[in-house]
C-alpha cells in the first residue's frame, strides 16, 4: 500500500487505507500493539510525570493507546492524525474519554495548534514517512511545543548513510537533531538497545521550548 501511495504521488495516502482495510477485517496495523509504547510509558515514570491540567497532544496518534496513556497523567489531550478512520476507530475504543481526537495532518496543522501544546508526543510516526515529506514533517514538529513546553520524539534508529527500505524508514542522528531547529534544546537524546525486538536501535529524544516568563515547564527527568 506505502509503495502503491508513494508511486501514485500521495505518500500520506496509503495510512488510510491501512486503517480502513483494519476496519473491515481485511487487514491488521502492522504498528499497533493494543498498548502505549514502552520507551513512552518509561519515560514519563523515570520522571514522576504528570499533567496537572497542562496541554499536551500526541502526534500520528493511529488507535490511541498513547493519548489514553498521556490522558491518565492528567493532561489535557488533543490526539490528532491523518486517518479519519484511525480516529474514527480510537473514538469507538474509548468512548467515554476526555482525549479530543481530531482528524489533522502535521503538515498542514491548525494555526492555533503553533507552539499552543506543553507536551507533544512523536512516536513512530517520523518514521513511517519517506522523504519527501519527512524533512518538512520534522521541520514542523516543534512548531507544536509552547514556552516552556516539552517534546518527546521516538523512533527507529540507523546510522548516517545506512539504506533502509521502509516502511519505516530508521532515521538518523541528524535526522532527530533537526527536531531542534524550529527553536527547541535538546535535553537528553538517547540510543536504546534491545535484542530481542525485530529493529533493536531506538532513539528516545527529549527537546524543550525555553522561554524567559509563562507557566513552569515540566519537571526535568529524574536521575
Amino acid at each position: 500500500m506505502a509503495a502503491e501511495s508513494i508511486a501514485a504521488g500521495d505518500p500520506t495516502g496509503w495510512f488510510e487505507r491501512v486503517y480502513a482495510a483494519a476496519a473491515a477485517g481485511q487487514a491488521a496495523v502492522p504498528w499497533d500493539r493494543g498498548t502505549p509504547s514502552r520507551y513512552l510509558t518509561q519515560w514519563a515514570a523515570a520522571r514522576d510525570l504528570h499533567g496537572d491540567g497542562r496541554s499536551a497532544v500526541v502526534v500520528g496518534c493511529g488507535l490511541g493507546d498513547d493519548a489514553e496513556f498521556i490522558a491518565g497523567l492528567a493532561f489535557r489531550t488533543t490526539a490528532f492524525d491523518i486517518s479519519p478512520t484511525a480516529i474514527a476507530t480510537a473514538r469507538r475504543r474509548f468512548p467515554d474519554s476526555a482525549v479530543r481526537y481530531q482528524t489533522a495532518d502535521l503538515l498542514n496543522a491548525p494555526t492555533a495548534w503553533h507552539q499552543a501544546f506543553d507536551l507533544v508526543v512523536e512516536s513512530l510516526t517520523l518514521q513511517a514517512l519517506p522523504d519527501p515529506p519527512r524533512r518538512d514533517a520534522i521541520a514542523r514538529l516543534g512548531g507544536l511545543v509552547a514556552p516552556h513546553g516539552t517534546l518527546i520524539a521516538i523512533a527507529r534508529a540507523r546510522e548516517p548513510g545506512q539504506v533502509v527500505h521502509g516502511p519505516p524508514w530508521a532515521l538518523s542522528r541528524a535526522e532527530i537533531d533537526a527536531i531542534a531547529d524550529d527553536g527547541l534544546e535538546s535535553v537528553r537524546i538517547e540510543d536504546l538497545t534491545d535484542p530481542q525486538m525485530p529493529w533493536p536501535r531506538r532513539w528516545r529524544a527529549e527537546f524543550c521550548r525555553p522561554a524567559t516568563n509563562g507557566p513552569p515547564p515540566i519537571p526535568p527527568r529524574a536521575v
